[in-house]
Parts: structure tokens; sequence; C-alpha cells
């Protein structure tokens, strides 16, 4: 199911976006500024059919490129974690494509708040599943400290999910601020999420990186 899904979610973009393409207009908002406000169009067709196909190329790149891992057996031992991961970021893509349409067929949505929200709850459940991430080049906190130590990957992870949880968190909560205030706010939570455990992992390396060999009598 974890594997079917994805492809469930793509087809009903493209079922959705042929649906509705001949009352689409010309020209409709595809892009959104901090304000909430729109600050580019598109064409019918861009606006109809750019995420679907963007949605088929990443389902198509995160499914080939586990192989291509030189740790591709580690990914195997959290393929399911992986598999969950790949589901959400399609699913997450396939809203933000509703959405996008829905609004220019004259829904009355906040687009900007719903895509805050969902943001958010997606960035609490990788945090969840980022312990789960055995040591390897695609998912994860992936430093040069991280890939060359297990011990320190496991920590880094750890720190790294917890940091995601919370920005998560806030990410939702600032979806119900006034902007550009909200905006401000989750922006600056997923820098403090991707910095914390990227210079978490820098001092436990040092800290537990051993000594130079003592000099020849």
């Amino acid at each position: 199911m974890r594997r079917w899904l994805p492809a469930s979610f793509i087809g009903g973009a493209w079922l959705f976006s042929i649906a509705v393409y001949s009352r689409l207009p010309e020209r409709f908002a595809v892009h959104w500024d901090i304000h909430g406000e729109p600050n580019r169009y598109g064409s019918r067709v861009e606006g109809a059919f750019l995420l679907p196909g963007l949605m088929i190329a990443l389902y198509l790149i995160m499914q080939w490129y586990p192989s291509r891992d030189p740790r591709s057996s580690n990914i195997a031992k959290f393929r399911g974690a992986y598999d969950v991961v790949v589901t959400a970021t399609i699913a997450f893509l396939g809203v933000v494509h509703v959405l996008v349409l829905g609004q220019s067929l004259g829904w009355r949505v906040d687009i900007t708040t719903v895509l805050f929200v969902c943001g958010g709850a997606m960035l609490v459940l990788f945090g969840n599943l980022l312990p789960l991430a055995r040591s390897n080049f695609i998912f994860g906190i992936r430093t040069p400290w991280t890939l060359s130590s297990e011990h320190v990957w496991a920590r880094a992870q750890r720190v790294g999910g917890y940091a995601m949880v919370a920005a998560g968190l806030l990410t939702m909560a600032s979806a119900f601020l006034a902007r550009p205030t909200g905006a401000v706010i989750a922006l600056a939570s997923l820098i403090l999420a991707g910095a914390i455990p990227v210079v978490y992992s820098y001092v436990l390396w040092s800290s537990n990186r051993p000594g130079p060999p003592d000099a020849p009598p």
C-alpha cells in the first residue's frame, strides 16, 4: 500500500487537472509571497500540468535512487519509513496542486494557511521517522561527521527529529498568525531545525575524535 499510494495521488492530480481544465482561466496565480499575496502568474497549461509532472518525476527519482545509494543495504532496514516519506511528499504536492487550481476556480480558501498546516504536519511526521533512518546519502541529517560515524549519525538523527517536530508545531501555529509574522516564525523555525542537528553533529564528532598519536621517543 505504501508503494501504491503515491501513484494513486499522482493519478488523482492528473484526473483533477483534466476534469477542470476547460474551466480554468488562461492565466492565474501559481505562487504567493510571505504576505499571502500572488506574486507570479502562470498559463493554464503550466498550472494544470506542471505539478502533476513534477510529482511523477519526483516519485520515480525517489523510487530509483535507493538502489544507487552506496549504503542501500541500510535503506532496506528502514524502507517502510522511507516509503512513508515518499508518500507524504507526493501527497503534499497533490494538496498544493488541488489548492492552486481550486483557488483559480473561485474556491474561498486561504492557501497559505492550509499549506502551513499541512507542511507543519509533514515536518512532525518526518521528525518522528528521522531517528529510524540508518546511515545513507538520501534521507536524514547527512553531514561529513554523521556519515563518518554510526554513533554520531544516530545521535544527530534523534536531535534532528526533535528539532523537526518542534519546527512543524511552530509552523502549524504560525498559520493562524498575521502575515508576515507567521511566515517569519515558520521560516526561522525551519532554519533552526536544519542548523541545530548540523552543529550538534560537528560538536559530537569533535568531542569523540581521537587525539593525535604520541610522538615517538
